[in-house]
């Protein structure tokens, strides 16, 4: 009996399948047979070639369009390069020593073509291609070919010496003698929403006849991972419920109804309606989970600020978790500020009804940090606000009711639980997360419901317009030297200039952290054409740009003459703050920084930045980093420095980002071009997804209506006792560590 648990041993053998598990992680039938097709070309089509990554592992369909063989000059033997196309882009295959290449690529011959992707004097090429060519008028390719006589020829996800066509042998080989499977689903299911059983869908899948076949094997196994997924969060959410919150109700005659009071303005109705929802979801026994969305100033803090209060008039403490030093003191002065003598509990001069904001950071002096402590573990400190060092072991709170969490992306799940894991063992702290930019897997979470979600759309007052150009300096380096004339521009009219790397510098590349010897690139072609032949894994791309290396080339060239300062995160706190209040009192012309200045910081005279290498930076991450500048009444520019070339998925989301400056809508257009990432597991890359089917933007329906399905199942079954099919299934999509994962984020 072959089964899905089969190993692949067994069936292919031992040396193909190492290389599947070795390349692909696939050790079973069943992991072979959910490895599925990426696509389906049909044997006239061509691949567009402009739609390649560099760096990615690409297979595509085209026509030779040209093949040269010369000598090489240095050395001994002979280059031959194929120019193949999709008729409106080309990219080259080059072989060194392999004279018999010519012979069997002739111009107008098509087929597959699998290699990494390389660049190479801005064109694109096939660093040592694996191919196999087919003969458009052929019916039967034979036996070794057989994935190219369908009707449709699957293409696989693949990887280094393992291209689609060996996977598509591989799966053929496992299908001719697999024994076919239970279904999990039960038949009442299956025929209410009129799917396929299980065996025909992933054979289907695999072996289609038409699109036809593949729209209906694709329901099937969309409706698996949903329904899995959807079955673990139910579970989850039954047994949150049966872990109690603290109850923190309102008071009219608290710290809280004094705030309000106070406050020199009116909420907008965007913070009204959200604080009253956060006020409700504290008032019950179970832990709130709640995301609130909002752009750059749009009063979040505000909220959270309100929350905050609300959970220490119930007689218990908040934490505020922060991304950097820099944002947390931030946070902590801004809250004082707000708050006033509403904060001085304990000091002279106090109102009547206050409390205490504290801040813990790493790096705070010794008497400074066990003063904090001790504010924290008594119960002196109402609001704490913090770091990374908020849930180290160290830190314990008197009654922790509430976590912030600001700028959810710079926190690991393990961490996030970490916080939570302070508020004691008969409870579990309510949660609050805000962000200015809802990344993929925030995203992707909110549409599986396992966060109630509230947005503040509303733009803040007196904002100044964002305007973001592309600067490819690849296709148009003049473009660069007009930026640097911009930046002297903006200056001389009395304005400051962020510049943003994606790196520190110096200590990271000795550490080994930073950046490896640039390999030579793949040929050389000036004059007659180099004869160093490409590396075996393709070109790699150069380290990304440092702010040391930066701000001493700009003092020296472009930007002589400014006030240039450096801020990153490993300089000292103090330090950091100097060159902060620097720029803010306008010393400093133009911050070369990292990402510190992502999140918090607030200069409104920054009128301009430039992100080099902009292509190494996430969407969210973008968009944060350029609502740093048009804080105040002159008008923002957002330059995003690149080597990308057009027509990338790279260019396209940095095209995307200057296309718009609401942030919802970028998180939708970052989901759709990177994919959700691992939503079941602790891999955010976008790389390699648990839902291999499933896509949490155009699946939204079959995600809603397995929701529905799911609940009612678990309310009726909630062990799925009853249900060992569907057991089994959701064993195979979300593993146990994973559905802990799930329960964490």
């Amino acid at each position: 009996m072959t089964t899905l648990d089969a190993k692949l041993d067994r069936v292919l053998g031992a040396k193909s399948a190492k290389a599947l598990d070795s390349a692909l992680g696939l050790e079973t039938v069943g992991d072979l047979l959910r490895h599925y097709p990426r696509r389906y070309a049909e044997r006239g089509e061509l691949t567009a070639i402009a739609g390649l990554e560099i760096g990615e592992h690409a297979t595509v369909l085209a026509k030779v369009e040209r093949v040269t063989k010369r000598t090489m000059k240095s050395r001994r033997g002979t280059i031959v390069e194929a120019r193949i196309t999709d008729g409106h882009r080309s990219l080259s295959c080059t072989f060194f020593n392999q004279a018999w290449r010519e012979r069997e690529l002739l111009v107008g011959r098509r087929g597959m073509f699998a290699g990494k992707v390389t660049s190479y004097h801005q064109q694109l090429q096939l660093a040592h291609p694996e191919y196999q060519l087919f003969d458009d008028e052929a019916t039967d390719l034979g036996s070794a070919a057989e994935e190219f006589a369908s009707a449709l020829i699957p293409v696989y996800p693949s990887a280094q010496g393992l291209p689609s066509w060996s996977l598509a042998q591989c799966v053929s080989q496992v299908l001719d003698v697999w024994d076919g499977t239970d279904d999990p689903l039960p038949a009442e299911l299956r025929d209410r929403l009129g799917l396929a059983d299980l065996e025909s869908a992933l054979r289907k899948i695999h072996r289609p006849k038409n699109f036809a076949d593949v729209a209906k094997a694709q329901d099937r196994l969309k409706w698996d991972e949903a329904l899995s997924v959807q079955l673990v969060l139910a579970q989850l959410r039954g047994s949150t419920k049966a872990h109690p919150a603290p109850v923190c109700p309102r008071r009219d005659d608290g710290v809280l109804a004094a705030f309000d009071q106070r406050l020199p303005f009116e909420l907008t109705k965007g913070q009204q309606e959200i604080g009253e929802q956060v006020a409700a979801d504290l008032t019950v026994e179970h832990p709130m989970n709640r995301l609130v969305q909002g752009e750059v100033g749009s009063g979040k803090t505000i909220v959270a600020l309100r929350a905050m209060l609300q959970v220490v008039d119930a007689g218990r403490q908040a934490a505020m978790l922060a991304p950097t030093e820099v944002l947390a003191a931030q946070h902590a002065r801004s809250l004082r500020e707000l708050l006033g003598d509403l904060a001085m509990a304990g000091e002279l001069g106090a109102a009547e009804k206050a409390t205490r904001v504290t801040l813990l950071t790493g790096s705070l002096g010794a008497a400074q940090r066990k003063k904090a402590l001790l504010e924290a573990a008594s119960g002196e400190a109402g609001i704490v606000v913090g770091t990374h060092a908020l849930i180290q072991d160290r830190v314990s709170f008197a009654d922790l009711g509430l976590v912030v969490v600001d700028e959810q992306h710079r926190f690991g799940v393990e961490q996030r639980d970490a916080l939570r894991a302070r508020g004691g063992e008969e409870t579990s702290p309510h949660v609050l997360v805000m962000t200015a930019t809802p990344i993929p897997r925030t995203v992707a979470m909110t549409v599986y419901g396992d966060l109630e979600t509230s947005a503040l759309r509303e733009l803040p007052q007196g904002r100044s317009p964002i305007s973001t150009s592309v600067v490819p300096v690849a296709e148009k380096p003049t473009w660069l030297d007009r930026a640097w004339a911009r930046i002297h521009e903006e200056v001389a009219a009395g304005h400051q200039v962020y510049v943003v790397c994606p790196r520190i510098g110096d200590d990271e590349e000795t550490s080994g952290k930073g950046k490896k010897k640039a390999r030579k690139t793949a040929v050389d072609d000036s004059d007659e054409g180099g004869e160093e032949p490409p590396p075996e894994d393709g070109e790699e791309r150069r380290p990304p740009l440092a702010v040391l290396d930066v701000a001493e080339k700009l003092a020296a060239g472009p930007l002589s003459g400014l006030r240039l300062g450096i801020l990153h995160g490993r300089l000292p706190a103090d330090d950091k703050d100097a060159v902060m209040r620097a720029f803010a009192a306008g010393e400093v012309d133009v911050l070369v920084a990292t990402t510190v200045v992502e999140v918090g910081v607030n200069v409104p005279n920054a009128t301009v930045m430039v992100i080099m290498d902009a292509d190494r930076f996430g969407v969210s991450q973008l968009h944060q980093l350029r609502g740093r500048v048009g804080r105040g009444s002159a008008p923002g520019l957002c330059l995003l420095v690149t080597e990308a070339m057009g027509g990338t998925t790279t260019r396209e989301r940095l095209d995307a980002v200057a296309s718009t400056t609401d942030g919802f809508e970028l998180a939708r257009l970052d989901l759709e071009l990177r994919r959700e990432g691992d939503v079941l597991g602790a891999a955010q890359s976008g790389r390699k997804s648990g839902l291999k089917m499933l896509s949490l933007l155009r699946d939204e329906d079959v995600i809603a209506q397995a929701r529905e399905e799911a609940a009612q199942v678990v309310a009726a079954d909630p062990t799925l006792a009853d249900h060992p099919g569907l057991a089994r299934m959701v064993a195979e999509v979300v593993d146990a560590e994973r559905a802990e994962y799930l329960e964490k984020s």
